[in-house]
């Protein structure tokens, strides 16, 4: 997988730009805990691309940027929770998966049914 890091809260933006043509995926890490290193990990064994099709990937070091996460919650309507995925779709949120229910099959599911809310 290749990561894009999200440092710039002008960078979700380009999400919501991004996520009109393809799904987006951030990840949002606390480099501080053991679960969210764990839920890393096994996403990246899982994940397959040519399943998936075309998804772009940003990671998110909430202990470094807290205010990126704080205003990702906002404007995403989501409760800030560490580790987080969003699955990003046409500008909202339509997967949010947290600790060790973060998982490719889901990511794959809601991927694959054009980010309708699952």
């Amino acid at each position: 997988m290749k990561w894009t890091s999200l440092q710039d809260s002008k960078q979700l933006d380009e999400i919501l730009a991004e996520s009109k043509i393809n799904p987006v995926l951030i990840y949002k890490h606390s480099t501080r805990c053991s679960i969210s290193r764990t839920a890393f990990d096994r996403l990246e064994r899982k994940w397959d691309s040519m399943a998936i099709g075309e998804v772009k990937h940003y990671y998110l070091d909430l202990i470094s940027f807290r205010d990126i996460s704080n205003r990702i919650a906002e404007m995403f309507q989501v409760e800030h929770q560490s580790p987080q995925i969003l699955l990003i779709h046409n500008g909202k949120s339509v997967l949010d998966l947290s600790h060790y229910d973060i998982d490719f099959e889901r990511i794959k599911t809601a991927c694959l049914e054009g980010g309708e809310d699952i």
